[in-house]
């Protein structure tokens, strides 16, 4: 079967990848408007957060449900690379000032799912974060959420692609229409044509009006600080949102929680930038010496009901709305839009495309489907 994936960002590479596993009998082909790195995509500059309970306070039961199956996925898929990539499930750890109790209490009460929820005090903070815990004397932590170091990923997919002999067109922009890619001058066409590419596809998702596409703006600081010691994500209640710190590997932290209904592409604002670095100075003084590595900011592809959504026609599945949740989501969005793709043939796809996974625990989510 002769595939084409249009975009390169993290659904994109993944389905790509996935693909393109010998024993699949597909032939790949991915298309890009951006660079092999993947630096303009939402989900190179994110977090890279794996957090069902933390974003059930904004989320709905489906992306919860995604989630909680996204954490058992990831493992899994991140075994069947050959470059290593970090990831932890070591909770998620929230936290507030003395004036913010009534935010932490707030969140508390919106979580939909606490079963794995413990309330802190400064030194049950302390066990866990021992540079934390004589700044704040309460808090909440959430057993086994995760992060993955979302650029190594990026690289390592990109290496598997090529190890996959994957055909990879970078910067170029094309036309989709139904199964058929038009790239410059030529004309190319595919058994199926799967579309991933987030806001580039906004034009061509706006034929229903229930479920249009938009961008949502978020912004975020990456830095490097050696004098900083924090081992898990730290969500901070903060009078306009809930700012977030994520370590990750050689003392970099990511920083970030802007959340701006704009779709303005413009360098990130000095009031975002100052709010971020001062969130996170009130955390850990050690960030006063923090090296600014990047100030970045980017569009999230969000469908109206903020539901992630797959959308299937006559040769083409369009794949879009992962939101602020890519990495929450993808591997589940993934597994549903593979059994969509050869309803027929669960077995096959259970042995060659998703390798190691359990393809049998796979819970269908009808939600996700339009036409």
């Amino acid at each position: 079967m002769k595939i084409a994936v249009v975009g390169g960002g993290l659904i994109g590479r993944l389905m790509a990848w996935r693909l393109s596993h010998a024993s699949s009998g597909c032939q790949v082909e991915l298309f890009d408007k951006g660079m092999a790195s993947g630096t303009g995509s939402a989900g190179y500059i994110a977090a890279a957060m794996v957090a069902p309970v933390a974003e059930s306070v904004i989320a709905g039961p489906l992306v919860t449900q995604l989630g909680f199956r996204t954490l058992q996925l990831w493992p899994a898929l991140l075994a069947d690379l050959e470059l290593p990539v970090f990831y932890q499930q070591a909770g998620s750890l929230i936290l507030a000032h003395a004036q913010d109790r009534g935010d932490l209490l707030s969140f508390q009460q919106r979580l939909k799912n606490s079963n794995a929820l413990k309330t802190l005090n400064a030194r049950q903070i302390a066990e866990l974060e021992p540079e934390l815990g004589y700044r704040f004397n309460q808090g909440l932590y959430i057993e086994n959420e995760a992060q993955i170091d979302n650029r190594k990923l990026y690289q390592a997919l990109l290496e598997a692609l090529q190890q996959n002999a994957v055909k990879m067109h970078w910067q170029k922009p094309v036309v989709v229409e139904g199964n058929t890619i038009v790239c410059g001058t030529q004309t190319m066409q595919y058994d199926w044509v799967i579309d991933c590419r987030g806001m580039g596809a906004k034009a061509d998702m706006q034929n229903n009006r229930a479920r249009q596409l938009r961008g949502v703006r978020g912004e975020v600081a990456r830095v490097y600080a050696p004098e900083v010691n924090i081992s898990r994500p730290i969500r901070l209640m903060h009078p306009r949102y809930p700012i977030y710190i994520v370590p990750k590997p050689d003392k970099q932290y990511v920083i970030g929680a802007t959340e701006i209904e704009s779709e303005s592409e413009k360098p990130v604002t000095v009031r975002s930038s100052m709010e971020l670095l001062s969130a996170a100075y009130s955390v850990h003084s050690g960030f006063a010496e923090a090296h600014i590595e990047a100030l970045d900011s980017g569009l999230r592809p969000t469908m109206t009901d903020n539901d992630p959504c797959i959308q299937v026609e006559q040769g083409l599945m369009r794949i879009n709305g992962l939101y602020r949740h890519g990495f929450l989501l993808a591997p589940a969005i993934l597994e549903q839009a593979l059994i969509r793709l050869f309803q027929d043939s669960a077995k096959t796809i259970a042995d060659s495309t998703l390798g190691s996974i359990n393809f049998q625990n796979a819970t269908q989510c009808e939600a996700l489907f339009f036409s």
